[in-house]
C-alpha cells in the first residue's frame, strides 16, 4: 500500500509543481506577454478550484482492496502449503538417509550418490521458495496497480461533473502539507468507488 501512496503523491506533486510554474510570470519576457499572462493568471485564480483526498484512508476502506487482500492471502496460503509439503518430504528423505548411514545399510558409494541427490533436492527446494516469493510479490504489485488504476478511472468520471482543476492526494509525509477540510472529498469519493465496485463485481 505504501507504493500506491508514493506513486500517487509523486504524480500529484508534479501536477502542483507544473501548475505553480505555469502561473509564474517570466522575469525577462516581453512586456505585452507579461500583461497577457497576468490577465490569464488572474482569470485562472478567480475560477480555479481544487480538492483533495486522503489516499491512505481511501484505499483501506475500498472494497476492492479488501477483496484483493483476501486473494493475496489465499495465494500465500497455497504457496506456503506447497512449500511445507515439499519441505517435509525432503526432511523425511534426509532422515532416512542418515538412519541408513548410521546403521551401515548402504555402501560408501551409495551414500555419496544419495547425498548428492539430497543436495540437489535441497537446492531445488530453495529455488521453489524463491520462485513462490517472487510470484507472490509480483501478484501483489499487479493488484496494487489495478487498485490505483481503478481510483484514477473513477476520479476522471467523478470530475466530469465536479469540474475540479486538480485533485490532490494527502498522506502523512507527502507533498500536500495542508488541505482545508472543506476541500476534502475523501468520503464522497470512497462512497462512489465502493458503489461502483459493488455494481460491477458483487452482482456477478
Amino acid at each position: 500500500m505504501r507504493k500506491i501512496t508514493l506513486v500517487t503523491s509523486f504524480i500529484m506533486a508534479l501536477a502542483v509543481v507544473g501548475l505553480l510554474t505555469n502561473c509564474k510570470s517570466k522575469p525577462n519576457g516581453d512586456a505585452t506577454k507579461e500583461s497577457n499572462n497576468s490577465k490569464t493568471n488572474a482569470a485562472l485564480s478567480s475560477t480555479f478550484s481544487a480538492a483533495w483526498v486522503n489516499i491512505d484512508t481511501l484505499i483501506i476502506n475500498y472494497d476492492m482492496y479488501f477483496d484483493m487482500q483476501k486473494a493475496l492471502e489465499e495465494s500465500g496460503r497455497k504457496s506456503e502449503a506447497e512449500l511445507s509439503t515439499k519441505s517435509r518430504d525432503f526432511e523425511r528423505q534426509a532422515g532416512d538417509f542418515q538412519n541408513k548411514v548410521q546403521k551401515g545399510l548402504v555402501t560408501r558409494s551409495e551414500a555419496e550418490k544419495l547425498q548428492q541427490e539430497l543436495g540437489g533436492k535441497e537446492q531445488e527446494l530453495y529455488r521453489l521458495r524463491d520462485e513462490l516469493r517472487a510470484r507472490l510479490a509480483e501478484e501483489q504489485q499487479v493488484k496494487l496497480r489495478q487498485i490505483q488504476q481503478s481510483i484514477n478511472d473513477y476520479l476522471i468520471e467523478y470530475n466530469k461533473e465536479k469540474g475540479f482543476h486538480i485533485i490532490l492526494s494527502s498522506t502523512f509525509g507527502g507533498p500536500l502539507l495542508y488541505g482545508h477540510p472543506s476541500l476534502d472529498i475523501t468520503q464522497e469519493v470512497m462512497k462512489g468507488l465502493n458503489e461502483k465496485y459493488s455494481s460491477e463485481h458483487k452482482t456477478k
